[in-house]
């Protein structure tokens, strides 16, 4: 039933079978009940709905958390990356060569003039007046006994008079023994102070013939015996085929024979 047929019911409740004048103070009051009802009705509604809206989120809670989901990453922000332990691997320890180091003498080279031991063999390189000319002199190694000599690359005036320029000799082992010895090569760099330096050194063995390599290009050596022990042959390489002061790639001795030593 709707308010039109209940207001209809109220009037004609209200009737009197005989037609008299409506009652229309009853009909307000019938009236006013009917919009209290529907005022009612449609709090409770509205209630209704309240409730239906809290018990959404107290239904969640009661269900525990709900787990969290993982940001998306954001353009152009680092991401970490996985930690990895990197392998440990040996790393070849890398070998030293020994420098050559000058032994006491009587003084230095350029100032002293220490005594040859054996013959002052003659290069047959001049400079001027000068030539240059090689000698063993006597050194002193602190521990190492057993090297007792020295190669010096010098010159000689017209006079005789000798001027050491390079020395060098062995800093361990033995003086005598076989096979090539120290190397000595020109160190003056830019600004030199004397005549340029062959590449020079002492091979002991029958050697018949010594060969350099540099950049591919073998070079061979000028060779002559020392007075004093027939075994130690002194070498050196004319400038002009080997500048003074280039590094040799390799170095062989070979024999009468042509084989190596």
């Amino acid at each position: 039933m709707n308010e039109a047929e209940r207001l209809r019911e109220a009037m004609l409740a209200t009737e009197r079978t005989d037609l008299d004048v409506l009652d229309l103070a009853a009909v307000v009051r019938e009236g006013r009940r009917l919009r209290r009802r529907r005022r009612v009705a449609h709090a409770g509604a509205a209630a209704l709905v309240l409730a239906v809206v809290v018990a959404i989120p107290v239904a969640l809670t009661s269900a525990g958390p709900e787990p969290q989901r993982p940001a998306d990453p954001v353009a152009g922000a680092p991401t970490a990356a996985p930690t990895t332990v990197p392998k440990t691997t040996a790393t070849p320890t890398p070998t030293t060569t020994p420098t050559t180091t000058p032994a006491a003498t009587t003084g230095s080279p350029g100032r002293s003039r220490p005594k040859p031991v054996g013959a002052v063999l003659s290069s047959g390189i001049r400079y001027g007046a000068e030539e240059r000319v090689f000698y063993f002199v006597g050194v002193d190694v602190p521990k190492v006994p057993q090297v007792t000599i020295g190669l010096v690359a010098g010159r000689r005036d017209a006079d005789g008079a000798l001027t050491p320029d390079v020395l060098i000799n062995d800093v361990a082992g033995r003086d005598r023994h076989p096979g090539f010895h120290e190397i000595g090569y020109d160190q003056q760099g830019d600004r030199p102070v004397h005549p340029p330096v062959p590449t020079f050194g002492y091979f002991v063995g029958p050697a018949a013939r010594i060969i350099g390599t540099v950049d591919g290009r073998q070079v061979s050596a000028t060779l002559a015996r020392w007075s004093e022990d027939p075994r130690v042959v002194i070498f050196w390489f004319n400038p002009k085929a080997l500048a003074p002061g280039v590094r040799l790639d390799g170095i062989v001795a070979r024999d009468k024979r042509g084989d190596p030593l």
